[in-house]
C-alpha cells in the first residue's frame, strides 16, 4: 500500500487510538507553529508571562498575561527618556521590563518600569549612593506598594538592573485574568484575594 493511501486510511479511521494520535499530532503542530511565530515576532520561544503581583497596578493587574519581547530585539526606553519624547507603554512613560533580581536563575522575574539608566560610580538617585555597576533603576507603578525604587528596597537592593539580568521588555496588549489559570495551577492563589 503506497504511503499516501496509508495516510488517507489513518485520517479516515474511526479507531479511538487513531483519533487520539491525530489529535496529538494536531496539538504538537499547533504548538510548533505558535512557538515559531513567537520566535519570529518576539525573539523568544515563550513570549508570555503571567503577572503574579500587584506592583504594577493600575496599569497591569494580577493575573494578566503580558507579552514580552527579547531585549536583543529592542531598545529599552526609560521613563526619563519617554517623558522627553512622549513614548508610553502600559499607560506610563517608558518601557516595562522583566528582570531576574540580582541575575539569579530560578526566581520569579520582576516586572517593573525602567525609570532611568545610571552609569557605574554615579549616584543611583539624588543624594543616593554610587552605583556599583551600570544598569537600570526600576520601580513598580503601584504607589501604595512601591513608594520607592527597587534599588532602595529589598527587590534589588543597591543593585541597578544589568542588561544581562533582563529577560524581556513587556509589550501591550495585556490579556486580563488569563494568567490566573497558570498561576493557580502552580499553587499560587493570588488571583483569589
Amino acid at each position: 500500500m503506497p504511503l499516501l493511501d496509508k495516510i488517507k486510511k489513518f485520517y479516515n479511521s474511526d479507531s479511538f487510538l487513531a483519533g487520539l494520535l491525530r489529535d496529538m499530532i494536531f496539538v504538537v503542530a499547533a504548538v510548533a507553529v505558535f512557538m515559531s511565530v513567537s520566535y519570529v515576532a518576539f525573539g523568544l520561544w515563550t513570549p508570555m508571562v503571567a503577572v503574579e503581583s500587584g506592583s504594577m497596578i493600575p496599569h497591569i493587574q494580577i493575573g494578566d498575561i503580558v507579552f514580552k519581547e527579547s531585549v536583543d530585539r529592542t531598545v529599552i526606553i526609560t521613563q526619563r527618556d519617554g517623558m522627553k519624547n512622549g513614548y508610553t507603554s502600559f499607560e506610563g512613560y517608558g518601557d516595562v521590563i522583566l528582570y531576574k533580581p540580582y541575575g539569579r536563575d530560578g526566581v520569579t522575574p520582576i516586572i517593573h518600569r525602567a525609570m532611568y539608566y545610571v552609569e557605574q560610580g554615579k549616584p543611583m538617585w539624588d543624594g543616593g549612593p554610587a552605583a556599583p555597576h551600570a544598569g537600570y533603576i526600576t520601580k513598580g507603578d503601584n504607589q501604595e506598594t512601591n513608594p520607592s525604587y527597587d534599588q532602595q528596597g529589598s527587590i534589588s537592593y543597591m543593585q541597578p538592573v544589568k542588561k544581562e539580568w533582563i529577560e524581556g521588555v513587556a509589550r501591550p496588549p495585556r490579556v486580563p485574568l488569563l494568567g490566573c489559570v497558570s498561576i493557580t495551577a502552580r499553587g499560587i492563589f493570588v488571583c483569589f484575594k
